[in-house]
């Protein structure tokens, strides 16, 4: 199985737990969230998700051919870099 990453240059750093997501190298792993869930999150449509990621506009790492996961941090980021706004979530 062949992954991608797809990601605007945006620098973020990972506010989650570092214990529960250390790799075996000891470097903390981003949480990866599903379209569904990173929707709710942000209370936008899933279909909003699938025009930025057309659109690159949000990083994100293409599993499959339909199948995309996303860092919510990193997505916080890229959109408030491109929106120039501090986001309330």
């Amino acid at each position: 199985m062949k992954a991608t990453i797809n990601a605007p240059s945006v620098q973020t750093t990972n506010t989650s737990n570092p214990v529960e997501s250390l790799g075996s190298s000891g470097f903390v792993q981003p949480a990866l969230i599903k379209k569904k869930e990173l929707a709710r999150r942000l209370s936008i449509s899933p279909r909003t998700i699938d025009e930025w990621v057309r659109l690159r506009k949000i990083p994100h790492l293409q599993i499959g051919p339909r199948f995309y996961l996303y860092d919510f941090e990193a997505v916080l980021a890229a959109l408030r870099k491109l929106y120039q706004v501090d986001a309330a979530v």
